[in-house]
């Protein structure tokens, strides 16, 4: 049977869900890597211009503020100590120079990385000492009488330079604004390519979350869901239903097996339907076949017996009546007529009760088997006390049975035992009982002639005889009716191979408390 899955050929036809899977995850895993770069170069975009702006371009501006302000205070302890001479006014112009210096540190490295901010300083710086050597230096050193004097002398001086120096302030503040505004607008705009970037980044997110449960609906959910419906029907008996095979490689494979394993119930089924059918033509003929032997035993028992009875009567009354008045060969002719009449009375009879068994009795229920034996042995005590038998038997239990095969069960066995014994010995018989699980196990031992080992299977078959009538009468029907009554109940029956001298016979049957088997049906 073709185990290839079926479905449309193509390029990833043969793509398991493995495949596929391993394929979305690692498409999965390339997208979120090139989204996750995106976002992460924007934030490293942002978090730079922040820092240029946190950490250069504010504070850059804010010490050059604070340079003009220290100049400015310079400016007026100058002016102030040149106008009136008082010392006083050189506080501010010392405080003035160490707030310069503490600027100008803060601003040199500020202003470093841009060269026209970097110009703009050394501008600044160039003009700042200027002034100091031409103007605020010799002033500040001149004594309170001559201070006002130079002061006048250079005030001019002094207007233009520190006016050159303030405008350059201005200039340098102003380039400085113009790149914190410009960082500011950048800053702005890295926010907005940040967050947009992170509405993409939620976008595809979410975008991979659908198809990927969109895939796995179409490609893993909805071909299970189907393939779990048909197997429903299938098993609700429905065998006429297809599997369908969709998905994945692995899924139509599966699909196609559990579709070839419908198909081979299908044909089970159809062998099924076709053997009952066939069984029960069967237990149709083996119904006609058990009427036919109501049918036959009814004629055996009324039919037949009627005219042998007739036969063996006329013919006992002639060997009464004309017995010594003929010749020595008629005497012996009607001796054998008479007795073929009763051996055939006698085997019509046996027939009878071995066709019974099964049929007629066949009330299962606890059977005391002591009572049993005990009728067994009361009815063959003629034959025992002529033969000198003695019979030994352990405590025999409760088993489940009919009564009355069950004591022809025993009877036949004990007889046997009691016809079959040794002319050199008293026959010696001895029935034991052993549990053995849900069954007991009984065996009847005598010291008899016993059996060749090539006739014991053969002595359980109907008619099967060993020895002449002459030597010893029966029908060769007894072992087969045990048999047949043994089997009946559920038991096995046969005979110990290793007993000597004389037969052993073993056999099972069920114990009183052992579960209820179920009932068997004897055949004609």
């Amino acid at each position: 049977m073709n185990s290839k899955p079926p479905g449309p050929k193509g390029l990833f036809s043969d793509w398991t869900t493995r495949h596929w899977l391993r394929a979305g995850v690692a498409a999965t895993l390339v997208v979120l890597a090139v989204v996750g770069s995106l976002g992460g170069w924007a934030m490293w975009r942002t978090s730079q211009i922040t820092t240029e702006l946190v950490d250069r371009r504010s504070p850059a501006l804010i010490d050059s503020i604070r340079l003009q302000e220290s100049l400015v205070n310079q400016e007026t302890g100058i002016r102030g100590y040149g106008l009136s001479g008082h010392a006083d006014f050189l506080q501010p112009y010392a405080e003035g120079q160490a707030d310069e210096k503490a600027a100008l540190d803060r601003l040199r490295p500020l202003t470093r990385a841009d060269a026209r901010t970097s110009a703009d300083l050394a501008e600044v710086e160039r003009l700042i000492g200027v002034w100091h050597e031409r103007i605020a230096r010799p002033i500040a050193a001149a004594p309170a009488s001559q201070a006002a004097r130079l002061s006048a002398e250079r005030a001019t001086e002094g207007k233009d330079t520190f006016d050159s120096l303030r405008k350059a302030m201005v200039r340098q503040q102003s380039h400085l604004e113009s790149e914190r505004t410009a960082a500011g607008r950048d800053l702005r705009r890295a926010q907005t390519l940040r967050n947009w970037m992170f509405a993409v980044i939620a976008a595809v997110i979410l975008l991979v979350a659908s198809l990927v449960f969109e895939g796995l609906r179409r490609g893993i959910t909805n071909p299970l869901t189907r393939l779990g419906s048909a197997a429903r029907d299938v098993s609700e008996g429905r065998f006429g239903r297809n599997l369908p095979g969709t998905g994945p490689a692995d899924l139509r494979r599966l699909a196609s097996d559990v579709d070839s394993m419908r198909r081979r119930l299908l044909e089970e089924l159809e062998f099924s339907e076709e053997s009952r059918r066939l069984l029960d033509e069967q237990a149709a003929d083996l119904k006609r076949s058990n009427a036919e032997l109501e049918q036959f035993a009814y004629v055996a028992s009324h039919d037949l017996q009627e005219p042998l009875r007739k036969v063996s009567s006329f013919t006992q009354l002639l060997q009464r009546r004309y017995g010594g008045q003929l010749d020595d060969r008629a005497d012996q002719y009607i001796a054998f007529a008479v007795d073929g009449a009763n051996r055939m009375q006698v085997l019509i009879n046996d027939l009878l009760a071995f066709s019974r068994v099964g049929r007629v009795h066949n009330d299962h229920q606890r059977v005391a088997l002591e009572e049993v034996f005990a009728r067994s042995v009361d009815n063959l005590s003629v034959a025992i006390e002529e033969s000198g038998a003695e019979i030994t038997h352990d405590p025999l239990p409760e088993v489940v049975g009919d009564t009355t095969q069950l004591s022809m069960l025993w009877q036949n066995l004990l007889s046997n035992a009691v016809k079959f014994r040794s002319p050199e010995r008293p026959p010696r018989i001895r029935v034991s009982a052993v549990r053995e699980g849900d069954n007991w196990r009984f065996a009847v031992a005598d010291n008899g002639i016993g059996i060749a080992p090539e006739f014991q299977e053969k002595v359980f078959i109907l008619f099967q005889r060993l020895h002449t009538k002459d030597a010893y009468p029966g029908t060769g029907i007894g072992l087969a009716m045990c048999k047949k009554v043994v089997e009946f109940h559920g038991g096995t029956i046969g005979i110990d191979p290793g007993h000597a001298p004389g037969t052993r016979i073993v056999f099972t049957l069920p114990a009183a408390d052992a579960p209820a088997a179920p009932e068997r049906k004897t055949q004609p």
